[in-house]
């Protein structure tokens, strides 16, 4: 079967207060299907994202999760414009071509780009770094195939790392 090539569906969620961006890889079949990002039921991202920040998790709509990422000066997007990929296997991934960060660069307070997952860090150190200006922080995906990783204590300490760039004046 061949693999159709597949083009971003949202835009980022961003405004000028934004002091992080958080980038996946590109949505996942279940993402898009609920029509925003990490809407797999399994995906503990908006969980993870939560107690990083020490906050209650966003309601399970994607209104209170655009507030939530606003309140807390949080730019969310993909590295990826467009691929073709199998399913939601990042190791499928193939005919990248990358999101345009400039806009949210220059309308935003933008001081660290975070990436979740190897594949979205490796994509965008590949891609984007030179041209944003921007070396990508890891951090362990949220993805309901990286859950034995989750449960230690070195996945919630990396993720615990975007509250010292939110409180950077």
């Amino acid at each position: 079967m061949q693999k159709k090539i597949l083009t971003h569906p949202w835009k980022c969620v961003f405004d000028e207060h934004s002091k992080v961006l958080i980038l996946g890889t590109f949505p996942s079949p279940k993402s898009r299907e609920y029509g925003f990002y990490y809407g797999h039921s399994k995906n503990i991202f908006w969980k993870t994202l939560a107690l990083a920040l020490g906050q209650d998790e966003p309601a399970n709509d994607i209104a209170s999760k655009k507030v939530f990422l606003l309140q807390n000066c949080i730019a969310l997007w993909d590295v990826l414009y467009s691929c073709k990929i199998t399913g939601a296997a990042d190791s499928t991934i193939t005919n990248v071509h990358a999101n345009d960060f400039s806009d949210i660069l220059k309308n935003s307070q933008i001081k660290a780009v975070f990436t979740t997952g190897k594949k979205a860090t490796e994509l965008f150190q590949k891609l984007c770094a030179q041209k944003t200006g921007f070396d990508p922080i890891y951090l362990p995906s949220t993805s309901p195939a990286n859950c034995a990783q989750q449960k230690s204590e070195t996945f919630f300490t990396q993720w615990r790392k975007i509250n010292e760039f939110l409180k950077q004046g």
